[in-house]
């Protein structure tokens, strides 16, 4: 099964999403099983590491980001089965680079998988401090498990 993350520059959100679905799949031994990625719908921070503070609040808690940002493209939709969104706005933004009507299933929000949240977003951190950071790693690590759930892992 092939994952994409998607936030706006690819820096913060999904890095971390990504970082987590890693993390979750190394500790159920499923790597084999996955191949992951992450996006950003802008290519503003293209080639750069996640934030730093995205990266430390990950640390944390044991997880490493990986992931150079780059942008999302429409060739997304033919290399991978499941799109994962971080707020509407990327949701917007990766329907317009939709070629294949039937693609549009493939995009879905992480929000969606994150009921203790209870927010229909997974929020950007990037002009906030660490509460911002701290809510998103709980978010994206409830998200990635449920998904998993979700797709009988």
């Amino acid at each position: 099964m092939k994952v994409l993350f998607v936030c706006l520059g690819n820096i913060c959100r999904s890095p971390a999403a990504e970082g987590v679905f890693l993390h979750l799949l190394q500790q159920k031994g499923l790597t084999d099983s996955f191949q992951v990625d992450s996006a950003g719908t802008s290519s503003i921070h293209n080639g750069e590491r996640a934030d730093e503070r995205m990266r430390e609040h990950a640390l944390k808690r044991g997880i490493e980001l990986p992931s150079r940002a780059r942008q999302f493209v429409s060739k997304d939709f033919e290399r991978f089965d499941h799109i994962v969104v971080m707020d509407d706005s990327n949701f917007e933004n990766c329907k317009k680079l939709v070629m294949h009507v039937e693609d549009i299933g493939k995009i879905i929000k992480m929000a969606a998988f994150c009921p203790e949240s209870g927010q229909s977003e997974v929020p950007d951190p990037y002009y906030g401090g660490a509460a911002g950071f701290e809510k998103v790693m709980d978010m994206v690590t409830e998200g990635a498990e449920n998904l998993l759930k979700k797709w009988g892992y």
